[in-house]
Parts: structure tokens; sequence; C-alpha cells
């Protein structure tokens, strides 16, 4: 599919000023919101203000100024916390969908609308003092890979918050056979690692709906740096979800047991409709020679992860998720559509915060990438990819037998519940 918002020349991208600032976006205090946004192609962009996270109209408008960084500024004086925001970009003759920007870090319902919360207000009691369990050695991890929902929603699992992020923090839970199921079920699997299913915002699930009971693994990207809001009590409070997410992290700390969360930046769930189209249109993706979308993921897009501010992004999440989460390890979903290089600076940022903090990927992509093979994180790389670890399908399938019948490695066709396992080499 043409798009007209991703035809420029490839090498007008590689012009775009790279911005090294740490204030993207939104800056909070008491005393006033600093915006920032890095829209090096838009024309003119505009700030607004909502009440809630969605519905009603803007309680301001108004024009953010340009810098030579290709950044463009707003100052709000007065505390805004507690209040909404989008961006809107002017760009090619006309104005885009009000987006929440690339970077935001709280949301609304269905995370349509940026918030402005005081992160501090969201740490559970005792967050400062969370530190991560002991860990010996990677060769005595025992990952268990978990989906928020599946783990405690049974009717007789015993749990209060079935499907919820506070279902880890239940202890003494029990089936009605008696069973330990949820987290003490984890604790006497002798488990030293969960492997959360995406839990970043991700765009798949009505969160103003819950009641209709829609199932997603969640490998939809939408919001990259805040918690999917459909495990929350309360998707519609921007600081539950979060709170929620570090209450989980702390329980599951506290019982000696780490946290990897499941990295999709890949792809994302929207193309023309995503964030970063209304931001920056066609930079965060890769492209064909006619200005398609390529697709090496299988879902529509892939991420240029060789761009600077793509790469930054990457880095910036995986960083922030390990920070201000205090989460201990990420597995990239479809790492071989990613460059090596920002593998390995991922690897060196995770590093200068905590060493132990794991780092292993698919090696692979689920289709053809315009990106050479030379320069992508797949299994052969590894030698080039130093303390991260790669899956191998090859050693899975001589152990278990191959399985479906396409040509890309570790990729399965087709729509059954078993490909997403597959791929991940856990069926047997």
């Amino acid at each position: 599919m043409k798009n007209a918002l991703s035809m420029k020349d490839e090498t007008t991208y590689d012009r775009y000023p790279v911005y090294r600032g740490d204030d993207l976006e939104l800056t909070y205090s008491p005393e006033g919101s600093s915006f920032r946004l890095w829209a090096p192609s838009a024309e003119r962009v505009r700030l607004r203000l909502y009440g809630a996270g969605e519905g009603g109209g803007p309680l301001l408008t108004q024009s953010m100024d340009a810098s030579s960084d290709g950044t463009w500024t707003a100052e709000l004086p007065g505390d805004r916390k507690g209040l909404f925001y989008t961006f809107g970009i002017f760009y090619d003759g006309r104005w885009l969908s009000e987006t929440p920007g690339v970077r935001a870090k709280a949301v609304g319902v269905n995370g349509d609308r940026a918030a402005i919360v005081d992160l501090r207000e969201t740490d559970p009691e005792g967050w400062e003092k969370d530190l991560r369990p002991p860990m010996s050695s990677p060769t005595d991890i025992v990952i268990y890979e978990m989906h928020h929902r599946d783990l405690s929603i049974a009717p007789d699992s015993g749990v209060k918050h079935k499907g919820k992020y506070l279902a880890l923090t239940e202890e003494g839970t029990r089936s009605a056979e008696g069973l330990a199921t949820g987290l003490d079920h984890l604790k006497e699997l002798g488990v030293t690692h969960v492997h959360l299913l995406p839990s970043f915002d991700f765009g798949s699930i009505d969160e103003s709906r819950l009641q209709d009971g829609v199932y997603d693994w969640g490998y939809d990207p939408k919001n990259y740096f805040v918690p999917e809001g459909s495990y929350a009590t309360d998707p519609y409070d921007p600081a539950v979800r979060i709170r929620e997410f570090k209450q989980m992290v702390r329980s599951l700390h506290r019982n000696g047991i780490r946290v990897v969360m499941d990295a999709v930046y890949n792809h994302t769930h929207r193309t023309e409709e995503s964030n970063f189209s209304l931001t920056v249109p066609g930079y965060y993706y890769r492209h064909e020679a006619d200005g398609s979308f390529s697709d090496a993921t299988g879902c529509g897009n892939e991420t240029a992860s060789e761009r600077a501010m793509m790469r930054r992004l990457i880095v910036d999440a995986v960083c922030y998720w390990a920070e201000e989460y205090h989460v201990d390890g990420f597995r990239f979903d479809l790492m071989g559509v990613h460059d090596i290089g920002t593998m390995n600076e991922v690897r060196r940022a995770l590093d200068r915060i905590d060493p132990s903090i794991l780092l292993y990927g698919e090696g692979w992509t689920a289709a053809r990438s315009p990106l050479d093979e030379s320069l992508r994180a797949v299994k052969r790389a590894g030698p080039r990819l130093p303390r991260i670890a790669v899956f191998d399908d090859d050693l899975r399938d001589a152990l278990r037998g191959g399985w479906g019948d396409s040509t890309e490695p570790g990729f399965v066709s087709g729509k059954s519940g078993l490909d997403r396992n597959v791929r991940f080499g856990v069926v047997g």
C-alpha cells in the first residue's frame, strides 16, 4: 500500500536534526509543565489540554514554538496535574489526527491522550527500598512465560484481582482443590524470572469495554512508556496502572522473582494512524523503494531502529522500564528486525544501570526486510552481540521437529493459537 506521507527520499530522514536533551514531550513540576516535541518535518504544531482522557472539547489550545533542533516547545505555568494533553501536527498542508506523542509516560483510557501526573505519587509504599533479587549466575535462571489474564482468570483460582497486575500481589491463593495458584504457584515451581507477555499500552483491547472479554496477547504496541490499562483496576485513572504495575514488581521481588518484559519495538499496531506517523510521518518506519511500508514483521510495518531518534526511543524506553518500574530483563520480539548497533547500545545502557539485567531476543524476522541482513541482529550475528542471548529455532526444531511450511526462520504461518508459542520455542 502506497503511503503519501512516507514517499520522501530516505536520505531526507538522515538530515533531520537529532535531539539529545532529556526533556522530550513533558517535564512536570507543581510550578509549571514544559512540553518539547521532536517533530522536524512539521509545519506547525499545537498543544491541546483536556479535562478527561476521552470526550469533551479542549480546555486550551496553544501554538508551539519551533526550535532549530527539530523540536517544538510550549510552557504552561501553574500546577496542571490531573489534566490530559495531545499534540497536533500540521504537515503537507493539513492537520493530522491528534496524538499523545511517542513518549507519553501516563495516558488516559485507551491511550489516546497523555496525562500530566507526578510520578513520585505513583510509587507504592517502600518502593525506594525495592531491590532486585540476587542472581548468582545466568545459568541458574528459570524463566516462566505468563500472560496477565491467563495466570489468574480461572473462576476457581482463588485470586481476587483476576486478570490484573494486582493478581501477583496476592499470597496464599488456592484453587477449589487446594492447589497453590498465582504467585504461590510460581514460587513452588522454583521460578527465578517471570517473562511478562506485552505489558506496555497496546491497541487491540478497548479499555472502556472490558466487560466484552476481548482477549489478545498484546503484540500490538501503541504507547511504549506506559503500562497497558486493561490489566489495571481502573484504566481511566492514569496513575492507577502505573502504581499497580509497580506493586506487582515489588511483590515479585519480595518473593525472590525477577521480572522480564516482552519488548515489541519492531512494529506498531497501526501504521498511518500510529503515534509515530502522526508525529514525524514516515521517519520511524522502513520503506520499500516505491515508498510503501516494508513488512519484515508480518504485521503491516517494521520500525527503522537504525535511525537516530528511533534508536534513541528504544534505548530510552528500555532504560525507563528498568529505572522507573525496576524491571529486571527484556525479551526482544523479532529482534532480527533491529540493527546490531541498536541492540548493542541497549546492552551498554542497561549495563550502566545494572549489568545483571537480562537481555535476549528472537534472532529472526517474519519476512524479508530492506535492511541488509549483515546489519541486523539475527542468529548468525550472535558473536557481534556480546551479552545478548539469541533464541535458536534450528536447535529447537532439531530437538522437537519442524513446524509449518514457511521459509522464514522461526515463523509459522496461519492464525492458530500454537503459532506464537511455536515461534517462541515453547511448544513440545
